[in-house]
């Protein structure tokens, strides 16, 4: 049996969609044909993709569209642009009003120092780029999914929600409560036909968190000793999973946070302590 996801006649609306594990999602959403409203803060990133993801559109027939909100999602004024825009959009892409897919992946990662050394403004500035906008977006799109009684929203969280990230309390705790919401939201909204599922990266090769700077000079093969799979995550990987979220495939799955790491978390009795020696010393288990 040949499974294809189609997302055809489908409005998404992606956050941070223009480069890094967004441009993955908003690329590989386009290419199973939903019609694509992307916000990003970056003004070169963002045309980049619109331009891209319209020359490959435009090699099919009546392929999907796309549309772009430029600013910071943080700010009132930007989600504000983002909602009509949607709204717009779908009327003119689809005949309606209606977003079906909503992806809140805006999100960074801002060591901050033990929790001791760190301040008031400290957490809110990570409480606002982590945690704050998932829940103004959220409460921006959701009442039109529960009025159509369809939707699908997938946050972007990270593994550190669920183990201790020294030098990070704030970022950790506020990624946790992603996990906590999407959950709740997922129980809340079920007999509303929507599905609410979030993703969990870790080892992510992008802008925010490029390979060789967590790499620090060190020797490549050494991601082979931190990560089962031997490599680092291409915003291509997060990708493929949100399209499964949203697609039918994933029609009975919700309140889910699905790990995308490479096996990092399955690995986690071994991380660290073997990085050194890689895992050609381990020891004789049997």
């Amino acid at each position: 049996m040949t499974v294809e996801i189609s997302l055809e006649g489908k409005v998404a609306v992606i956050t941070g969609g223009a480069a890094g594990i967004g441009s993955g999602i908003s690329r590989l959403l386009a290419e199973a044909g939903a019609n694509l409203v992307i916000n990003d803060i970056s003004k070169d990133y963002l045309e980049e993709i619109v331009t891209d993801i319209e020359k490959q559109n435009a090699k099919k027939s009546g392929g999907a569209k796309v549309a772009s909100v430029l600013g910071d999602i943080r700010e009132p004024e930007t989600l504000d642009r983002l909602k009509q825009t949607a709204l717009d959009f779908s009327k003119q892409s689809v005949g309606k009003e209606q977003v079906d897919i909503l992806i809140n992946n805006v999100g960074d990662y801002r060591p901050s120092g033990r929790f001791v050394e760190t301040d008031e403004e400290q957490w809110m500035a990570q409480f606002e780029i982590t945690l704050k906008h998932v829940f103004s977006c959220t409460r921006a799109f959701l009442p039109m999914m529960v009025e159509a009684q369809s939707g699908a929203i997938v946050n972007n969280a990270t593994v550190e929600a669920f183990r201790a990230c020294p030098n990070n309390s704030a970022y950790t705790a506020f990624n946790a409560g992603i996990v906590a919401f999407t959950k709740t939201l997922a129980i809340e909204h079920g007999k509303d036909n929507i599905r609410v599922n979030a993703i969990a990266p870790d080892m992510a090769n992008t802008l925010q968190t490029p390979a060789d700077a967590m790499l620090r000079g060190r020797d490549p093969e050494l991601i082979k000793s931190w990560v089962p799979l031997g490599r680092f995550g291409e915003p291509i990987d997060y990708g493929r999973v949100v399209l499964f979220l949203v697609s039918d495939l994933a029609g009975f799955m919700t309140g889910q946070t699905l790990m995308v790491d490479g096996g990092t978390m399955a690995s986690s009795g071994w991380y660290g302590r073997y990085q050194k020696e890689g895992w050609t010393n381990l020891p004789d288990l049997n």
